[in-house]
């Protein structure tokens, strides 16, 4: 199913004995688009301080109760290592993090676990059992929070058109599938939405996304009601209009 990250801000993050904050926002790939983190706030556990949770380290949500749950501890969340969650997330903090967790990573094997290979990290060695070397790849992490990127501007092949308003996201895999845009300043309070395979790039400077579809096509694209959830009726006009591939095709 199909749903808003905005409306999954505040859904209560529960532990093993209770509860240890609200969602605060997401971590993304970007290129990749899959949602990676849970950027969590702790509130009134631990006032000031916020927590990043693995996205394949919470269990299905209880949707009516608005409650995402973790096999984990209060203490070990609050034992968590520190990281600032306001800027671009380094993947030796990633390592700490996973290592305090015991979580496989989901970039490349780490201490013998097998998890889905990517080339940010390889083992070089083996030092005896259970042991790795690590080597880093070194690079910009490729982490954004949606907070960050709300707001950015949408450039169409031929100028401005609106701003990035939500992230919509299939729940099964946490892919974000759509840029729900606002174009109030341009098209009288129309909302849109764009998929992430029709983005060329986004300028982290600029704040803004810069997509392969001229302004024109956007304007005439069918309307997106942010109060309805997107089906997959909508979902094959919309991409029927822009006449491109289908992802689940």
């Amino acid at each position: 199913m199909l749903r808003s990250l905005n409306h999954l801000v505040g859904f209560a993050l529960g532990a093993k004995g209770g509860e240890v904050g609200t969602v605060y926002s997401f971590l993304f790939e970007a290129p990749g688009w899959h949602v990676r983190y849970f950027v969590v706030d702790t509130g009134r556990w631990w006032p000031g301080r916020k927590v990043l949770i693995a996205r394949n380290a919470v269990a299905r949500p209880d949707w009516q109760g608005r409650v995402f749950h973790v096999n984990l501890s209060q203490e070990q969340v609050r034992n968590a290592p520190e990281i600032d969650t306001e800027k671009p997330v380094a993947r030796q903090r990633e390592l700490e993090l996973h290592r305090h967790y015991g979580w496989a990573p989901y970039w490349g094997p780490v201490h013998g676990l097998a998890v889905a290979p990517e080339h940010h990290v390889e083992v070089q060695a083996q030092q005896g059992p259970g042991t790795a070397i690590l080597v880093e790849t070194p690079g910009e992490s490729k982490l954004r929070s949606t907070r960050e990127v709300t707001g950015y501007r949408i450039h169409a092949t031929d100028g401005p058109i609106g701003h990035v308003a939500d992230f919509i996201i299939s729940d099964d895999d946490w892919m974000i599938r759509y840029l729900a845009v606002d174009t109030r300043n341009w098209l009288s309070g129309k909302s849109v939405l764009i998929s992430p395979e029709w983005v060329r790039d986004i300028g982290w400077e600029d704040r803004e996304v810069r997509v392969d579809v001229p302004k024109q096509t956007i304007e005439d694209s069918p309307p997106y009601d942010p109060s309805a959830p997107v089906n997959r009726e909508y979902e094959m006009r919309l991409y029927d209009y822009y006449g491109r591939p289908k992802y689940w095709a």
